[in-house]
């Protein structure tokens, strides 16, 4: 049954696999690695990124989105932002409003305001964290439980005033090497049972706690490099994953779900995958 009050909900958002109503994009052009902020922009800085090619996959992209029925906001790329392309990180959908928080590095500060004016402008009820360092990438959001990443790019400080901000949320800080970048390098969850995970940069304890929670499918060192885990779900147990990642998909089909391979290998050579390269705003909930 869904549970979203009706056509003119703005925004609505409990779980990262209920069915994508939805979501914020913007094109890659003028992505670029200009300065390396993470272990795979190191691997690819001296080959680069081919921009035509980035902007023909993620076109592509955002047609298979458009062909499951998801309504695709297109925020304008502005050429001093090159890591625009990953709307995750500038805010996240709880409830009925969109959070936007300060980006933690300076190649990516101002990109936030963008996402405000949109947001303004279409009247969606949104919450600025100001001078907190939260991004999107390290929220994972399952019902009335939200996990939280403890990176370079979120600060355990802000994860405790988030925590403040929801009493009626179970707010959990997840810790992991920080070489990874955000939690949703490394964890994601596909569904009230499953989810994804490179076990061996998230502590023992916080591994068996979320095995208390979850079937945790492991991803291999090679398949966390081309980010096996940045998977999106789309609802009704289909998933977006790049076709380089078989083992992943293999197992994921074994469990049921219908994945939707779509090549991004040009655009993963920033850092982000699928799950970086959308904000979602509404997901329609069933039960």
């Amino acid at each position: 049954m869904t549970t979203y009050q009706d056509k003119q909900t703005m925004a609505y958002c409990y779980s990262e696999y209920d069915q994508l109503k939805r979501v914020v994009l913007c094109q890659p052009q003028y992505m670029t690695i200009r300065e390396v902020i993470n272990e795979t922009q190191e691997h690819f800085k001296d080959e680069g990124i081919h921009i035509e090619t980035a902007m023909k996959q993620h076109e592509n992209f955002v047609s298979v989105l458009k062909e499951h029925r998801v309504d695709v906001i297109l925020l304008p790329p502005q050429s001093k932002y090159p890591e625009q392309v990953f709307t995750r990180d500038i805010g996240f959908t709880l409830g009925n409003t969109v959070f936007v928080a300060e980006m933690a590095s300076p190649v990516r500060q101002g990109e936030e305001g963008l996402l405000k004016k949109w947001l303004e402008e279409k009247q969606i009820p949104h919450k600025d964290l100001l001078k907190d360092r939260i991004e999107g990438g390290d929220v994972i959001i399952d019902r009335d439980t939200v996990f939280v990443g403890i990176s370079n790019r979120t600060h355990i400080d802000a994860i405790k005033h988030l925590d403040s901000l929801l009493p009626e949320f179970e707010v959990v800080a997840v810790p992991f090497e920080a070489k990874y970048l955000h939690l949703d390098c490394v964890f994601n969850v596909l569904s009230p049972e499953d989810a994804l995970i490179f076990p061996d940069v998230i502590s023992k304890e916080e591994r068996e706690f979320l095995a208390t929670r979850y079937n945790l499918i492991e991803v291999t060192d090679e398949e966390q490099f081309t980010l096996g885990t940045n998977v999106l779900s789309i609802g009704n147990k289909k998933v977006l994953s790049l076709p380089v990642n078989k083992n992943v998909n293999k197992q994921l089909r074994e469990r049921g779900y219908d994945v939707i391979e779509v090549d991004i290998t040009e655009i993963i050579k920033s850092g982000g995958s699928f799950r970086c390269c959308t904000m979602p705003i509404l997901r329609e909930r069933s039960n």
